[in-house]
Parts: structure tokens; C-alpha cells; sequence
């Protein structure tokens, strides 16, 4: 028994297959096969990890082996290697499902670090498959969102959309839910077998963002070394998630109007239409039809997302799903955390449902969170719970009107003297970093707002973090 990674590297020329070998077999336990009769013969026989396998096999097709290998029920991560005149053949590998391509001839660097890029990327896979079987065994989606009279509608709307190619815009504070929604869609639909691609627009520079959904042609643009594959054509056959679809610029948005309209789309340096088949599901924490009115976002864009509307309440608004979720995640957090607690304590939930939650369900899982670690006792107590939930003042008592358009509670209901705004916006965020442990993006989600205004107000505050001058070493 060995515990190296197996590596089944198929070519039809000697050379190149001990080669190979001689490179990868210090870290790998490596297989070899001259032709597709042998390399399916190890296939079924081992457990092969990653197959190397060029495209042409003398008489044999490498893109019929791809295909076989797939089809396994435990297959390979599949790599091709190709000569420079084939790249667009190894694109085509790739959207049958090959993880990547190298063209000859190789740098034996490159395709070590390749085959180990694979083998984290297969381990990764099967961590996430290992959780949405777990997921779909525990849990129906009315067990994930909740069971208040709010959600009805929504779940009868997931399940009569779903079916159909619509176009679903989801819109709802940050935290509410809106990517499970997503995934529940996605799930549903004809094509839960095929790939859900997620976009985090606001996370990406437009630059950046346009490459990443459309791809780009080698050479169109400074530090565009090689061809790639955007999300639409990951996403060919199945869903892709836009997520913050607020956050895109206006010549993306263009793009994006085209591909909607004709499932059609353009590499960023290229003129060669390219069809796809994909069906969007985009989210938003914005207001979209005000950023119209404003001129922000397209308006033929707009109606075009907007197919069918999925609003997800905050849970300030839906508080008897407090109990519901809070149980289903204390039994997630104390298997994930070795702890055994079967209920929480009898001042906890009280404490929850007092609270207003302004991270909404995400905000309330990491509460949890904060309890089963905290305690030892095997029931999780009021004082295991963040301090902040009981403290007037705290992030879900007195959120100002500026920060996601949510109003502030009155001062009657906190007991305190009303506060002027821009010390109750500063502490606010404050409070937000201190949370996050200083993390300027999970503190912009819990204030519901993107990444840069926050920047925006830090800078208004003076808060800005001054870079330190760069001293030159001594010579």
C-alpha cells in the first residue's frame, strides 16, 4: 500500500512516457500506458488520481479515452497534453471536462505543478460532493430557509421556476439566504447534475470581471499569457450564479445584455461568437430599480435579469425562524466542533430572539458558532453567546438608516439617549471590525454594504491606515 497519489500518464511515444515518469515518480506513484487499451485497463483495474494523457494516440482517439475515463464511475482528473498547433482541440478536452491542458513540448515544472494543482482540485471536489450529499440527505429546502408564513411563497416560487430556463433575480439584505436560494434553483432544474459557476462581482475590478466571465484570447491585454476560459463557457450546461450584480460596471453590463439575449458571447480580445447554453441566476443586496431610475444600471438589462423576482425577507422580519435555524445549526457546529449539545439553554433563546440580527441568518450561525466553542458544559448558556447580543448599542440594536437602508430602532427601545448619526454610523462600523477581527470585507457584509463604500467611510472618518514609508536597507 502506498499513500502517494496515483498518476496514469498515457502517450504513444516511449521517450515521453518514461520521461515523464522519471520526473513525477519521487512524489507520485505513476502508472504508464502506450495506448487507450491500456490506459482503460488501469483505469478500471487502480485507482487512478490524475490521468496525463496526450491528445493523439497514434491510432487511438485522446478525446475518446477523455471521454471514457469521465464516464467511470470514480474518474480521474484529466489533464491532456497536446502539440501548439491543437490548442483550440485541448479547449474543446476542457468543455467536455478535462481539468486543463500543457502543450509540447513540456516543461516538467509546469506539469508537476499542474498535476498537483489537480490533485487539491479533485480533493476539493470531493469534500463539497461529501457535504451536498450530506445536505440533501438532512435537510429539504424548507429545512434550510425556514418554516415562517414569509417563506411559503417563496419556496412555491423556487419549485414552479426552477424547471423552466427563466432568468431568476434575487434580492435581499446580505446574509438572508440568497446563494442557498440559488443553489436551490439550480438544484431543482433540469440540469442539477451539470456545473453552478459562481461569480462574486463585487470582489473583482471590471477588467477582471469581464475575463472572468467571457474568458480571454492570449495576448489581449497586459499579463494575458494564455487563452482562458471564462465562467459562461464553465457554466455551458448548467447555472451560473452572479452574485452583487449591482457591482458591475457599465460596458460589463453590455456584455452581459448580449449574452443574456443570445446565449452568445465573445472572449475579451477575440471576435469569434461562441454559443453557450446557461441559465442565470443573479443576486443583489441593491436596490436595482433606483440605481435605474439613477442611470447606475442598465434598463433592457434590468427587465432582462428580472424574469421572475425572488425577494428574501431579513430575518428581523421572520424571528420564528429563529428557533428552526438556531437547532440546525447547533446540531451542524457541535458535529463539525467534536461536541455533543442537544439543546440550548433556556435564557439563550430568548437572547436570540430579542435580537435584531442585522447579518441576518449569517450573523446567526456564527453565534452559534461563538456558543459551541465557548462552552463546556454540553448546553450552550446566554453567557456563551456573544456578548454583543445583549448589549444596547450592539450591532442589531440600533442600526442607522445610512447602512443598508434599514432604520434605527427608537430611542425608547433601547433605553438611550438618541445619538447623533455620524457617531452612531462610526460606532457601528467600528464594531463591524472588531467583529470581523479587522477584516475589511466580512465587516462590509455584516454592515450591508459593498467593500468600497466602507473604505469610502473609513476614509471619511479618518480611519484609513497609513502606509508606513519603505526604508532602504543598508548597504
Amino acid at each position: 500500500m502506498t499513500d502517494l497519489a496515483t498518476v496514469l500518464i498515457v502517450d504513444d511515444e516511449k521517450h515521453t512516457r518514461d520521461g515523464l515518469r522519471l520526473s513525477l515518480e519521487d512524489d507520485f506513484d505513476c502508472y504508464v500506458a502506450g495506448n487507450a487499451v491500456e490506459a482503460m485497463e488501469h483505469l478500471k483495474n487502480d485507482q487512478i488520481d490524475v490521468m496525463l494523457t496526450d491528445l493523439r494516440l497514434g491510432e487511438d482517439d485522446g478525446m475518446k479515452l477523455l471521454e471514457q475515463a469521465l464516464a467511470l464511475p470514480k474518474p480521474p482528473v484529466c489533464i491532456m497534453m497536446t502539440a501548439y498547433g491543437s490548442v483550440d482541440t485541448a479547449v474543446e478536452a476542457m468543455r467536455r471536462g478535462a481539468y486543463h491542458f500543457v502543450t509540447k513540448p513540456l516543461n516538467l515544472d509546469e506539469v508537476e505543478l499542474l498535476v498537483k494543482r489537480a490533485l487539491r482540485s479533485r480533493h476539493l471536489e470531493h469534500e463539497n460532493k461529501a457535504l451536498k450529499q450530506q445536505v440533501e440527505q438532512k435537510f429539504s429546502i424548507e429545512g434550510i430557509l425556514g418554516k415562517a408564513d414569509a417563506l411559503k411563497p417563496i419556496l412555491e416560487t423556487i419549485q414552479q421556476v426552477a424547471p423552466t430556463r427563466a432568468t431568476v433575480l434575487i434580492e435581499g439584505e446580505s446574509g438572508t439566504g440568497k446563494e442557498l436560494v440559488a443553489r436551490a434553483v439550480h438544484n431543482l432544474s433540469g440540469r442539477p447534475k451539470a456545473k453552478i459557476v459562481t461569480v462574486h462581482c463585487a470582489a473583482l475590478s471590471a477588467q477582471i470581471l469581464e475575463s472572468e466571465l467571457f474568458g480571454h484570447e492570449k495576448g489581449s491585454f497586459t499579463g494575458a499569457q494564455e487563452r482562458r476560459i471564462g465562467r459562461f463557457e464553465l457554466a455551458d450546461g448548467g447555472t451560473l450564479f452572479l452574485d452583487e450584480i449591482g457591482e458591475i460596471d457599465a460596458a460589463t453590463q453590455v456584455k452581459l445584455l448580449r449574452a443574456l439575449g443570445e446565449q452568445t458571447i465573445e472572449r475579451v480580445g477575440g471576435s469569434k461568437p461562441i454559443k453557450v447554453d446557461v441559465r442565470v441566476v443573479a443576486a443583489t443586496n441593491k436596490d436595482l430599480a433606483k440605481m435605474v431610475e439613477e442611470g447606475k444600471f442598465r434598463e433592457d438589462l434590468y427587465w432582462r435579469l428580472r424574469v421572475v423576482t425572488i425577494h428574501m425577507p431579513p430575518l428581523r422580519t421572520r424571528k420564528g425562524d429563529i428557533p428552526v435555524l438556531a437547532d440546525h445549526f447547533l446540531k451542524e457546529l457541535s458535529a463539525a466542533n467534536g461536541k455533543a449539545f442537544k439543546a440550548l439553554g433556556e435564557d439563550a433563546l430568548p437572547q436570540l430572539m430579542n435580537y435584531d440580527w442585522p447579518g441576518n441568518v449569517r450573523e446567526l450561525r456564527a453565534a452559534i458558532e461563538h456558543g459551541v466553542v465557548m462552552s463546556n458544559s454540553g448546553r450552550i448558556m446566554a453567557k456563551h453567546l456573544p456578548a454583543y447580543l445583549s448589549q444596547p448599542g450592539g450591532l442589531g440594536w440600533r442600526v442607522p438608516a445610512t447602512l443598508g437602508g434599514k432604520s434605527a430602532p427608537s430611542d425608547e427601545a433601547t433605553n438611550k439617549a438618541p445619538l447623533d448619526i455620524h457617531q452612531a454610523e462610526k460606532h457601528l462600523i467600528l464594531e463591524a471590525l472588531e467583529r470581523s477581527g479587522n477584516n475589511r470585507s466580512e465587516a462590509a457584509e455584516l454592515l450591508n454594504m459593498s467593500r468600497r463604500s466602507l473604505q469610502r467611510k473609513l476614509k471619511e472618518m479618518g480611519m484609513v491606515r497609513k502606509h508606513r514609508p519603505r526604508t532602504k536597507a543598508p548597504k
